[in-house]
């Protein structure tokens, strides 16, 4: 997230879920069972069940927990029937925003994410109208405290990370989406542990918000990250935390 702390949004948002931890450990067993249904139960032959285990990990989500999921969704393969679904539009002040959904009601689910943006100022546009801004990459996060941050930078440059950032107390590391899992593989093996671990869309540019926006703003991405049928939002705007 050029310009500025990739970390700042990030956090807030973290924030957020841990004050709603049962709600985002839902949103993540979802994702889950998707993951499974499309390739199966086994995270070494499945990447997409791979990277959402290193969300949860990240996400403080047991891993017993994360093995009940697992073997819950291929018991119940015929009964997963979520569709993913992703909306793009803008929020006030121009910010760009997309949300990625899961629904077994794509009708309920459209409505209510329309009604989000239009209640704060926003508009809810056509598929496209914002991607375009932002690339799919993979985010991990890093805390400071007690490692050495050169040591870090290293294995995490030798394991084929695209870039590696100092920002106050982490540091933030991106990968192209095909080196995520084998950045993660190697850094846990060293023994890192993770704040953030997930496939996101990072806007190539961002947006500054003034005062006068950024409560409407913040409304509108609270709405969007409480309503049960929506696992991602992600946006443009420069948000002081």
């Amino acid at each position: 997230m050029s310009g500025h702390s990739k970390w700042a949004n990030i956090k807030h948002k973290k924030e957020r879920t841990d004050a709603k931890r049962g709600k985002i450990f839902t949103k993540i067993g979802r994702e889950i069972a998707v993951a499974v249904k499309e390739g199966g139960p086994d995270p070494e032959t499945n990447s997409k069940l791979k990277d959402m285990v290193a969300k949860a990990k990240a996400n403080n989500m047991p891993n017993d927990t994360i093995l009940r999921s697992i073997k819950k969704a291929a018991g119940e393969l015929g009964s997963i029937n979520y569709e993913s679904v992703v909306y793009e539009g803008y929020g006030p002040g121009g910010v760009a925003v997309i949300v990625e959904a899961l629904t077994d009601n794509r009708n309920r689910t459209a409505g209510e994410v329309r009604h989000s943006f239009d209640k704060n100022g926003g508009s809810l546009g056509a598929t496209g109208c914002v991607s375009w801004m932002f690339e799919r990459k993979g985010v991990i996060v890093v805390d400071k405290d007690g490692i050495d941050e050169d040591e870090l930078m290293m294995a995490a440059l030798d394991a084929g990370a695209a870039d590696v950032d100092d920002d106050d107390e982490v540091m933030e590391i991106t990968t192209d989406v095909a080196s995520f899992t084998g950045v993660c593989d190697a850094l846990e093996k060293a023994g890192y542990s993770f704040e953030i671990a997930e496939i996101q869309m990072v806007p190539s540019n961002t947006v500054a918000v003034t005062e006068e926006i950024e409560e409407s703003v913040r409304k509108m991405l609270d709405m969007l990250e409480d309503n049960d049928d929506v696992q991602n939002v992600y946006h443009n705007a420069e948000i002081d935390e």
